[in-house]
């Protein structure tokens, strides 16, 4: 299936062909690429006047952001993760331990983790399974982080990807919650204004 994102092709169409594609790219250039994006996220404004930073717990094909907090320019920044509560919603949380949530993403331990307001983040990093260079960006399905993101008043928000996952557009509906950027190991995708 060649995937151009028209209109005709679905939602559910494109989410597969793209973590097929994900899928593909073998542990080594999944390291690799995820350091390359790294290296373009830790150099941009958004990030080096950040304080404190969303980011997310990768599963299996999905783009690693772990050395992202050994890196030089975290140094003095605060991290938190996401909590997934069982009605679609998010909170952002500073953990004091993890646990297995409930898609099999480590999560940070609510009983023993402090949460953050999100409008006191200052960026986001997202995961996704599919970008536009419109910074359209294309989720798992659930809309976890598109009812989280409009919280998030004073946050740049971004997808942190691999090229393999750009669409030639991605099919956005009114409650779906554009990227500031897109940041892949080729290069930053700003969203025109």
């Amino acid at each position: 299936m060649s995937v151009s994102s028209n209109d005709s092709v679905s939602r559910k169409d494109l989410r597969n062909e793209m973590i097929a594609r994900r899928n593909r790219l073998t542990p080594q250039e999944i390291t690799e690429k995820s350091l390359e994006v790294i290296e373009k996220i830790a150099v941009l404004p958004a990030f080096q006047n950040a304080k404190t930073i969303m980011l997310y717990s990768h599963i299996r094909s999905e783009l690693s952001l772990d050395a992202l907090l050994s890196h030089p320019a975290s140094a003095g920044k605060r991290f938190v993760w996401p909590l997934c509560l069982p009605d679609f919603q998010m909170k952002a949380l500073i953990p004091g331990s993890w646990k297995a949530g409930p898609f099999g993403i480590l999560e940070p331990d609510p009983a023993c983790s402090r949460e953050i307001a999100p409008e006191n983040l200052d960026l986001v990093i997202c995961p996704g399974v599919a970008f536009d260079t419109n910074c359209h960006r294309l989720g798992m399905g659930a809309g976890y982080y598109d009812r989280y993101l409009p919280k998030c008043k004073n946050a740049v928000v971004l997808m942190a990807a691999f090229e393999v996952q750009k669409a030639d557009r991605i099919p956005a509906d009114a409650w779906d919650f554009s990227m500031d950027m897109v940041v892949t190991e080729k290069q930053v995708y700003r969203r025109s204004q």
